[in-house]
């Protein structure tokens, strides 16, 4: 072969390799585009979904402005973080749980004795979601976490305006076994959380997933939610995680103060 022929097959080669590098290159972006819209939908989905705001076949971006108003607040005050502080990281569109606890500036590590979710890094800031209706409000939905058997399960709960009651609880990412934990995500078992009692009289968390299933006579059912057969870790893991994010080490300080500016406003 010929040094010229050589040259122009190289030539040819290279020329397809550019070529398909570019389309490779563009339908990544394309599709990476159009993967975090799908993830940003989800993610409002299932905001939607514990809420009980979901409605199947209706637009659910319309719902959520129309219903929902999320905000970011300081987990350690409880307060919420002004928005001229909101940043590419720190804002609700953008907010990514995973990313700020993984954070050297938005993240903290847990001390093991206070991890009872097991989940080792959290964020020092969360997005809270207030659900309104006619400028009052209904609900509010956080997101949560915490250590399954397998999986790292996260989800989110809604509480109602009362501050105490449970409107609706969803996990919307784990790797539990199918048709034994990963029965966090039947539609039975979420439906029961819906009026249970998360807190006590005081302010104390109450609220607990139980092994088996719930007496309706004691005296306690109102904050015991029936346990996952079969599922005694992920069952622990769900009720860990609610404890410690309902808790002082979680919302504790914002559920708090919700309570404060409450009270104020009724006397």
């Amino acid at each position: 072969m010929s040094a010229e022929r050589r040259s122009k097959i190289i030539a040819v080669a290279l020329g397809v390799c550019i070529v398909c590098s570019i389309l490779v290159s563009t339908a990544a972006v394309v599709l990476n585009a159009k993967q975090e819209e799908n993830k940003k939908i989800e993610k409002i989905k299932n905001i939607l979904i514990a809420g009980n705001l979901y409605e199947k076949g209706k637009d659910v971006k319309e719902i959520y402005n129309s219903k929902v108003e999320g905000t970011i607040i300081d987990l350690e005050s409880g307060q919420k973080l002004d928005e001229s502080k909101y940043n590419e990281e720190l804002n609700v569109e953008t907010f990514d749980i995973k990313d700020l606890a993984g954070s050297p500036q938005y993240g903290k590590i847990i001390p093991s004795a206070q991890d009872i979710a097991k989940i080792k890094r959290m964020p020092k800031y969360m997005a809270v979601y207030f659900v309104k209706e006619a400028d009052e409000l209904r609900a509010i939905i956080i997101p949560v976490y915490g250590k399954g058997l397998w999986s790292t399960m996260y989800g989110f709960i809604a509480l109602d305006s009362d501050l105490r009651t449970i409107e609706g609880f969803t996990f919307y990412e784990h790797g539990e076994t199918p048709g034994l934990g990963g029965e966090v995500d039947n539609p039975n078992w979420k439906r029961i959380w819906k009026g249970k009692k998360a807190f006590g009289d005081e302010g104390e968390v109450k609220i607990e997933v139980i092994k088996g299933r719930v007496d309706p006579s004691s005296q306690e059912a109102m904050y015991q939610v029936d346990g996952l057969s079969g599922s005694t870790l992920t069952t622990r893991g769900v009720d860990n995680l609610v404890k410690f994010w309902l808790g002082e080490n979680g919302y504790g300080p914002f559920f708090d103060r919700l309570r404060e500016e409450s009270s104020h406003e009724q006397i």
